[in-house]
């Protein structure tokens, strides 16, 4: 029997649903031309009910018009710093300090500029405005005398091309950077106006430290009631199952904890409704698992000689009873390179090497939620334990294996 053409419209209208709630996830920030220009073309589609539901649920706004889909999504935490940005190459390295200074410098320019700026032109504006006596005090220097403050530049203005903030008309970036040329832009004055997603505007925030000030810049306004009070929650936990790839229970407070233990079903089954990811619940928290594996920027295990670093890495972590310090990892690392250095790269079996590697892997470990840093040292949490290797059992062929009580986690 054929399927009804109503249901066939229905299952399709939901599946484009979820993919362009899925893209915006993935991307923030989605442009009519570019590479998530069929994305960009989902959203705009839904974008009623897609505004509706995160408006409804994580608080985030959403703007569509004819250039770009702009997702003002913000952190569940602000104490997360798993996710910098990075050049707009494969390495993905992340910015400096000063690449960040850079990167704010140039966005004020372009804002009071034209509509086409050049390289060098925008330049001699940010050195003007790097020389504001608040940020010498900082420490900030910026005069474009070092080929590596070009190179800062020149990444920063390639990031901002990502962004969709530039298009370039002409010329090359390398060629700048040498010394051998200029480049020109467009400027995409819709898409830098939607780049920043705070509450607030930041003249109008008024604290000192950056603690305070970045909080001034997401707080939310006051709640006079309980349903406000209470939907604030839901959309606070709802931001952190979207955002983090675990969330523990003892990092909740207790208004929090009391809430999602009452609400859990309902807030897990919305987030399904949304993306198709689904609620591992274990006894320590919850985490939101996607069985399509696209909706992270972090993944584990990985392929290479720092994918199998990092799950070796974790396999000792998760075997130990408490924090473990640096100095062993690297001591461990050595030793793992006599056993398993036949599948690394030259380089990583180079003397002096294992900081390196340490290092990257704690940084996937500590983003991906499965360690904590400690004044003691490195510290496993419970997630970590799905890589914990048990004890091999060689069975005869045949012979069935002992029966055992399990217990549920």
């Amino acid at each position: 029997m054929s399927t009804p053409l109503g249901e066939v419209l229905d299952g399709r209208r939901t599946a484009e649903f979820h993919q362009a709630a899925r893209a915006l996830l993935k991307e923030p920030l989605l442009l009519a031309h570019g590479p998530y220009a069929e994305e960009f073309r989902l959203v705009r589609r839904h974008a009623g009910d897609l505004r509706d539901w995160f408006d409804r649920n994580t608080g985030w706004p959403l703007r569509v018009d004819a250039e770009a889909a702009r997702l003002g999504r913000t952190p569940g935490t602000l104490a997360d710093a798993s996710h910098p940005a990075g050049e707009a190459s494969r390495s993905r390295a992340p910015f400096t300090r000063r690449r960040y200074v850079l990167l704010c410098l140039a966005l004020a320019a372009l804002e009071r500029g034209e509509a086409q700026v050049a390289l060098g032109r925008l330049a001699e504006q940010v050195v003007l405005d790097a020389a504001d006596p608040h940020l010498v005090a900082a420490g900030i220097e910026f005069t474009l005398e070092r080929r590596a403050e070009r190179l800062d530049l020149a990444a920063v203005v390639r990031l901002l091309m990502r962004y969709g903030v530039l298009r370039r008309v002409a010329g090359d970036e390398e060629a700048y950077v040498a010394g051998a040329g200029d480049v020109l832009y467009d400027v995409q004055r819709r898409v830098l106006a939607g780049l920043l997603a705070a509450r607030r505007g930041p003249s109008m925030i008024t604290a000192g430290g950056f603690e305070e000030r970045l909080a001034e810049l997401t707080a939310e306004s006051a709640l006079d009631s309980d349903e406000l009070r209470f939907r604030a929650v839901r959309q606070r936990l709802t931001r952190r199952l979207l955002d983090d790839p675990v969330l523990y229970y003892a990092e909740l407070s207790d208004e929090e904890l009391a809430y999602l233990t009452r609400q859990r079903a309902f807030i897990t089954a919305r987030i399904t409704e949304l993306t198709g990811l689904v609620a591992e619940v274990r006894a320590e928290g919850i985490a939101m698992v996607d069985p399509q594996d696209d909706l992270t920027d972090v993944r584990m295990p990985e392929q290479g000689t720092h994918g199998h670093v990092t799950l070796l890495l974790a396999e000792h972590l998760a075997a130990s009873s408490g924090a473990v310090s640096r100095a062993e990892l690297e001591d461990r690392v050595r030793e793992l390179a006599l056993e398993h250095g036949g599948f690394w790269s030259k380089s990583a079996k180079q003397s002096g090497a294992e900081g390196e590697l340490v290092e990257q892997a704690l940084a996937k470990l500590l983003a991906l939620g499965l360690v904590s840093a400690a004044p003691g040292g490195i510290v496993p949490l419970p997630a970590l334990a799905r890589y914990a290797v048990g004890e091999t059992v060689v069975r005869q062929p045949g012979i069935p294996a002992p029966r055992t009580s399990q217990r549920k986690a």
